[in-house]
C-alpha cells in the first residue's frame, strides 16, 4: 500500500512535532527523562492535540513545531492515565485538523500508515496492516481492554497518529513492540472521542472508578508474575517489593500472569489495603501494601 500524495499533503500539516522540559524532582524524571521529544496529531481547529501521555507527563508546558517549522508554545490540557493519551492545547487555532475514526469498523488486515515526528522536525511515514484488535497490558500496571497492534513500524517519536486510508486518525501509537507481526501499539482514538467533553472539562477521566496502584514494573514468566522493578518511594516500595519477588497471590488469590494480577489489584481503591504474597530466595513472604493513586503520584 503506498499512500497517495494528495492523502499525504492533507495528513502531514495536521502532524505536529512536541518538546517537553521537565523538572528533575519530578517522579517521571528518573524514568523518561527531563527532556522529552513526541508526535501530535491536530483534531480540533481552535488547537487541540492529541498525543500520548508519556511524553507531556510532568509538563504544564509544551512547544509545539507544525510542520513548515512554525513554533506555538502550549500547555497540557487532559491526561488519562487508564489509557495513556493526553490532550494539548495550542495557544492558537491550529489549521487542517483531522478527523476522527472508530475502533467499531477496524479490521484485522486493514492497511494503516502512520506519520511521526522525527529528528530536526522531519516527518515519516511507514504504512502496514492491522494484526489484532484485542485487550493488551503491558508493564507498569497498564492495560487496554481494546487495542491495535500493526506491521506498521513507528518512524518517529511516540504519539504520531494512526490513520486509514481516509486520513482518518484512528488510533496514537503508544509503543514500538518489536515483535513479528506486532511492529506497534497504538492506543484507539475512541478513548479520546468518547471522553473529550469530561476531558477538557475536568482534564481527567472523573466517571471512571478509581484504580489502586503500587508503583511495579512486572512480567509473566512460566505462569508466573515476576517483579522487574518497583518506583522509589511508592506503596510497593514501601512495603518492601523488590525486584525478582514471584507474585504468588493477591488476597488469597492466586494469580498466574500479568493480566490477572492487574485485575486483582484493581479491584481495590486507593487506599485499600492488599496482601500480595510473594516469593523470594526460597522464602514465602505476604506483604501488605496501602494503595497509592498513579495521577496524584504523577501530578
Amino acid at each position: 500500500m503506498n499512500a497517495s500524495i494528495k492523502l499525504l499533503q492533507h495528513v502531514v500539516p495536521a502532524t505536529v512535532a512536541l518538546h517537553t522540559t521537565i523538572a528533575e524532582s519530578h517522579p517521571s524524571a528518573g524514568i523518561l527523562g527531563t527532556e522529552r521529544l513526541g508526535s501530535g496529531v491536530i483534531v480540533d481547529p481552535a488547537g487541540l492535540i492529541l498525543t500520548v501521555n508519556y511524553v507531556v507527563l510532568g509538563s504544564s508546558s509544551v512547544t509545539v513545531s507544525l510542520a513548515d517549522d512554525t513554533e506555538v508554545p502550549g500547555r497540557v490540557v487532559a491526561q488519562d492515565f487508564a489509557s495513556g493519551v493526553a490532550i494539548v492545547q495550542a495557544d492558537r487555532t491550529l489549521p487542517g485538523a483531522l478527523p476522527l475514526g472508530t475502533f467499531a469498523d477496524l479490521k484485522i488486515g486493514q492497511d494503516v500508515f502512520i506519520v511521526a515526528a522525527a529528528s530536526e522536525n522531519k516527518r515519516r511515514l511507514h504504512d502496514g496492516g492491522i494484526t489484532s484488535l484485542g485487550p493488551f497490558d503491558a508493564y507498569w500496571e497498564y492495560s487496554l481492554d481494546r487495542a491495535i497492534t500493526t506491521t506498521a513500524t513507528n518512524p518517529g517519536v511516540g504519539g504520531a497518529p494512526l490513520l486509514d486510508l481516509l486520513g482518518r486518525v484512528i488510533g496514537i501509537v503508544s509503543l514500538d513492540l518489536g515483535e513479528v507481526g506486532r511492529f506497534t501499539l497504538a492506543i484507539p482514538v475512541d478513548y479520546y472521542s468518547d471522553h473529550k467533553n469530561e476531558l477538557l472539562q475536568f482534564g481527567r477521566r472523573t466517571t471512571r472508578a478509581q484504580r489502586a496502584w503500587i508503583g511495579l514494573y512486572c512480567y509473566t514468566f512460566r505462569d508466573h508474575v515476576v517483579v522487574a522493578g518497583v518506583l522509589p518511594d511508592t506503596p510497593g516500595d514501601r512495603a518492601g517489593l523488590k525486584a525478582g519477588d514471584i507474585v504468588l497471590a493477591v488476597d488469597g488469590q492466586e494469580v498466574a500472569n500479568r493480566g490477572e494480577l492487574y485485575r486483582r489489584l484493581w479491584e481495590h481503591r486507593p487506599g485499600d489495603v492488599v496482601n500480595v504474597r510473594v516469593y523470594r530466595t526460597n522464602q514465602v513472604k505476604e506483604l501488605p501494601i496501602t494503595c497509592g493513586d498513579a495521577e496524584e503520584f504523577f501530578a
